[in-house]
């Protein structure tokens, strides 16, 4: 914010110089300077309102991708990746106020790391006030929810901890110093020695934030494997859908209102005046930036859902929720620093890129249950080369200033510096984040503390972990399932009694019947197919515990009797009170071979 200075001296020439003319003169100056001083003090309160506004807003999105996660995962493992998401709030707000903020911001300090601020020692600064750290604090824990998604239905709850303490306490924030910090050595607001005369334009995150968590998330799903079910014996993949769109839907609405925190906010204050004139400021290119966020989103989300359609067949909602997300993170680098136009061709581009990646994945049997590394890793890898292709002259002028032939967009003239920095930004993030993360989650792999066990992953983290399920229904439908098995195999004499899997048909929506789950699920059992039956209630879950070649009896709770016939059941019963089950597992006991 300018200063504005009154000097009794300047008045003179125009009063006068007799004693009242420079009594006249200090008492007109006086009161200048204590208005122009309640300017300030109040221009300061408004834009630490803006930035704690923004905190807020960007700290909510938190509750939006709680929301996304439990949607986009099974219903028996909901508890699960709810409360990691809360704990990587937690558990980030600890270590990122301990460790994590000094590493990031602690200036004075070198290009690599920051040295000051531990604990938030000598806080507030001359520098900093704590609505900044609050607000980088949201920033850091968005990087470890991104990695949780992508290891989810699968991890051992105490790797989340440990996981998320080593990402928001180390690896995060050098790198948010290295592109964010004044003293970093890519960041585009150094006083001198800028990476390719330029530094970095990542204005929002598209590396320091999704690119970080997307790799982190990368070496965690890669190094667990994919979840049992999710590819069948002959490699082909198998739709693992979860269990709530409409969860999937409000969190995506939640994730968008958050983000004009994410990226308008990352101004950090907003009365600040351009020299293009009075009335056109940062408030101005507050708007235009909440409008490319908006712009690339929505153009996404609907590239998406055409590309999907050509692809799949269907209007699928989660695809276009994705889709609208990526297009939001690819914007995120060059969201100040673009026209709207511009932005219309990020997200194009970027649901081609997502649509691309989750292919990929499939085809190296790479499984991310939100596709939170395609997502952020390859959509915000692409925002960082969208910006040093995009980048206005005038706009990188007005956010970073410097010298007027600083680097800007290679397609728009500025040359190929600001190209050549971002490149160099894509490979040490990958670099950092591989060497670190990568080397933590074998770590944990090796301890035998990263993966559950088959049976914990085939019964549901909720249940073996958190004590329960989320859903009452679940409840009932378990306890129901507990007392048939009791009421009838305790009918059977001991020697013969047989053991009883089940598994439930809106689990795995199979494009072709294979037996994979059910094969997994004997093991988890360590059970044999001869003293295991299967029930279930859809025509490809009968035919895929046919082909398993266990005992299938079929439940027409949902479908059709004749329509279960066809798949060729064992047996068929409306539902678990039939009188038919006794028989038919007494039948099936006396017949000797099962």
């Amino acid at each position: 914010m300018a200063s504005f200075t009154c000097s009794a001296s300047d008045l003179h020439a125009i009063l006068g110089t007799n004693s009242n003319s420079t009594a006249a003169a200090e008492y007109i100056c006086n009161n200048f300077n204590a208005v122009a001083k309640k300017f300030i003090d109040i221009s300061y309160a408004v834009d630490n309102t803006y930035l704690l506004f923004s905190a807020y807003l960007v700290f909510a999105m938190q509750l939006g991708f709680a929301m996304l996660c439990a949607g986009s995962v099974r219903a028996k493992n909901t508890m699960n990746i709810m409360l990691t998401n809360v704990l990587d709030a937690a558990t980030g707000g600890i270590f990122f106020y301990i460790f994590g903020f000094a590493l990031a911001y602690g200036t004075p300090s070198n290009g690599f790391i920051g040295k000051h601020f531990f604990g938030l020692s000598d806080f507030p600064s001359q520098s900093f006030d704590y609505g900044f750290f609050l607000y980088q604090w949201a920033f850091a824990i968005a990087a470890a929810g991104i990695t949780s998604g992508s290891i989810a239905e699968r991890t051992q709850f105490v790797s989340y901890l440990i996981y998320s303490s080593f990402l928001t306490g180390l690896v995060y924030p050098i790198v948010a110093h290295w592109f964010w910090s004044s003293d970093g050595w890519g960041s585009p607001v150094r006083s001198e020695n800028l990476l390719f005369g330029s530094g970095v334009i990542d204005f929002a995150g598209c590396g320091v934030v999704h690119l970080v968590g997307a790799v982190a998330g990368f070496w965690g799903a890669f190094i667990e494997g994919p979840r049992i079910g999710r590819f069948d014996h002959e490699g082909r993949v198998v739709s693992m859908r979860g269990h709530s769109g409409t969860l999937v839907v409000m969190g995506t609405f939640l994730l968008w209102f958050g983000w004009y925190g994410f990226n308008p906010g990352s101004f950090l204050t907003i009365l600040k005046a351009y020299e293009s004139g009075n009335s056109y400021g940062q408030w101005s290119a507050i708007g235009r930036t909440a409008v490319t966020t908006t712009l690339a989103g929505c153009t996404a989300a609907l590239t998406t859902l055409f590309g999907k359609r050509m692809q799949t067949g269907h209007w699928n909602v989660t695809d276009v929720c994705n889709g609208l997300l990526g297009g939001f993170a690819a914007i995120t680098a060059g969201c100040s620093v673009v026209d709207p136009w511009a932005a219309v061709i990020c997200g194009f581009v970027a649901a081609w890129v997502l649509i691309g990646c989750n292919m990929l994945a499939e085809n190296f049997h790479y499984d991310d249950p939100l596709e939170a590394a395609q997502l952020h890793g390859g959509c915000g890898t692409w925002g960082i080369i969208f910006t040093a292709l995009f980048a206005k002259k005038q706009y990188v002028m007005e956010v970073y200033g410097g010298s007027p032939d600083r680097p800007y967009g290679l397609f728009l003239g500025g040359g190929g510096r600001l190209l050549g920095a971002h490149c160099v930004q894509i490979v040490a993030i990958v670099v950092w984040v591989s060497v670190t993360m990568g080397t933590l989650f074998f770590i944990l792999h090796k301890m035998k503390l990263l993966r559950t066990s088959a049976e914990e992953e085939m019964a549901g983290l909720d249940l073996t972990s958190h004590g329960g399920v989320a859903y009452e229904y679940h409840d009932q439908l378990e306890l129901h399932s507990k007392k048939q098995y009791e009421f009838q195999t305790s009918r059977v004499p001991n020697t013969r009694r047989p053991k009883i899997g089940i598994t439930y048909g809106d689990e795995c929506e199979h494009p072709k019947p294979h037996p994979e789950p059910y094969l997994k699920g004997l093991e988890a059992l360590k059970a044999s197919k001869d003293h295991t039956f299967v029930f279930e209630d859809s025509v490809s879950g009968i035919k895929a515990g046919v082909a398993a070649g266990m005992p299938v009896i079929g439940l027409s709770t949902r479908n059709p009797e004749h329509l279960l016939m066809g798949a060729k059941p064992t047996f068929l019963i409306k539902d678990y009170d039939d009188p038919k089950l006794w028989a038919a597992l007494e039948e099936l006991d006396k017949s000797g071979s099962h």
